[in-house]
């Protein structure tokens, strides 16, 4: 027995010597890429410090929305798929993992047998006890279990990596949809004030319809402008309870009303925004470092593929017993084996080949997609960047649109109370007015939107760790 043990831990010590000496494949290297020396948009010289470098909780200041954002992060159902795949990808690569080490199986057979009075030795019944113990372990000469091991901590990572663009995203999608469901509360003020104010002037014509002062026209057309802005009141409200259940998909709640914090003209939007270094931005998206992980794992596959051509050696053994009694097995009775085996590729109808052509192939595939990956991330933070600069100068209009119409409005009343026009002037003033200020509503809504694109775009949160997210997650920032 302990021959046995010595030969076979001999034979072990030699093949680890040999399966260190070569591994096949191309080792990786990240591709070349070409990175822009500043981002179309920024103002002034590009600087290391990127607005990615907040925590959300900084970047956004309502603590509603705060609130909201945290409960997201702990209740979604989207962190929760994320979580579960790290924790399979992790699972699959201890799979993978365990073909680097001997694998050890035991086997006990235990019965009674009896022999017929024919037989030579004439009738005889026995008890017989068999213990068995079977080490098989590969030799890893060509790098091929290596090269498995880098595949699967590649995909493992690019688990990881996705769970981390769960949290951007999800964070991203309920700043968002908090924003528009803002919005939408506040056209509804719009409406329902607009709506007041056309019901004064129906019922200013109809009065004077009925004294004979005003046509049936002008009446007509005040009673149609109402209509048409108080049919916008249901319609938003429909909007509105939309827009809350979406948000409550997002928390993992089920559908409800969200509560509310800063309107949507008092949410805060920084002057300026320093996207930071263009290369920095391959470190900061966690979708281009899971891009980049693909690559890393369709790099091993060549590798895996590679040494498919070449044989695998693998080496066994076996240690047994046979008596009469459980005691007696340490005793005579027992058997070892010890050997190897050579598994070669001889004719496989050209499978191997392509096999490596289609690993080569899946390579290539994600090199360009990882190329593109890139490039849209720049082209994602330019758009945004440059969105974000002239929707300020949008809304600025927009605001100086809406002052100018409510002066209109304002000059008109004085000039129907002085007689001087006729109160058709204040309702055209007013028509004006109503979808002005809706425009600004949106306006700021883009504003908010863009922001939170950008934040997204450039790998808000990057620094981060998962304990931090989380911990901000189980305990909402004041």
């Amino acid at each position: 027995m302990n021959r046995s043990i010595k030969l076979l831990s001999t034979a072990a010590a030699l093949t680890l010597g040999l399966a260190g000496c070569r591994t096949v494949g191309p080792n990786y290297q990240r591709p070349a890429v070409t990175v822009p020396a500043e981002t179309r948009g920024q103002v002034g010289p590009a600087q290391a410090a990127s607005f990615a470098d907040q925590a959300w909780w900084d970047v956004f200041h309502d603590d509603a929305l705060k609130s909201l954002i945290a409960e997201a992060l702990k209740n979604g159902y989207d962190v929760r798929l994320a979580a579960w795949r790290v924790e399979e990808a992790r699972a699959n690569a201890g799979i993978i993992e365990s073909q680097r080490y001997p694998s050890l199986q035991g086997q006990v057979l235990a019965g009674r047998t009896q022999s017929s009075e024919f037989s030579p030795s004439g009738r005889s019944a026995g008890n017989g006890i068999q213990v068995n113990l079977g080490v098989s372990w590969e030799m890893d000469l060509w790098g091929r279990i290596r090269r498995l091991n880098e595949q699967a901590l590649a995909r493992y990572l690019v688990s990881e990596e996705a769970r981390r663009g769960v949290y951007l995203s999800l964070t991203s999608e309920v700043a968002t949809n908090y924003f528009q469901l803002r919005s939408l509360d506040l056209q509804l003020e719009i409406a329902k004030r607009s709506s007041g104010t056309f019901q004064e002037t129906f019922d200013l014509f109809n009065q004077r319809l009925q004294g004979g002062a005003a046509s049936a026209l002008e009446t007509s057309s005040a009673e149609a402008l109402l209509a048409s802005t108080a049919a916008n009141i249901p319609d938003l409200e429909r909007q509105i309870a939309a827009q809350e259940n979406q948000l409550a998909l997002l928390l993992g709640r089920n559908p409800g009303s969200i509560p509310r914090g800063a309107a949507l003209n008092d949410q805060f939007l920084p002057p300026d925004i320093p996207p930071g270094l263009p290369s920095d931005l391959l470190a900061r998206r966690p979708d281009l470092r899971e891009a980049e992980q693909n690559l890393i794992a369709a790099n091993a596959g060549v590798g895996i593929a590679q040494a498919d051509f070449f044989p695998r050696i693998s080496l066994t053994g076996a240690l047994g017993g046979i008596a009469p009694q459980v005691s007696e097995l340490v005793g005579n009775g027992k058997t070892w084996s010890i050997g190897a085996g050579l598994l070669t590729p001889v004719f496989q109808g050209h499978l191997l080949r392509s096999q490596y052509r289609v690993a080569v192939a899946q390579w290539e595939e994600a090199k360009v997609q990882y190329e593109q990956s890139v490039t849209s991330a720049f082209n994602e933070v330019s758009t945004a960047l440059i969105a974000y600069q002239k929707l300020a100068d949008v809304e600025k209009e927009r605001t100086r649109a809406v002052a100018a119409y409510r002066e209109a409005v304002r000059l008109s009343n004085q000039r129907y109370g002085a007689g001087l026009s006729s109160y058709l002037e204040v309702t055209q003033a007013e028509q004006l007015l109503y979808p002005a200020e809706n425009l600004l509503a949106q306006a700021r809504y883009n504003r908010l939107a863009t922001l939170v694109t950008l934040y997204r775009a450039l790998g808000g949160g990057w620094k981060l760790t998962d304990t931090e997210w989380m911990g901000v997650a189980e305990k909402p920032p004041a």
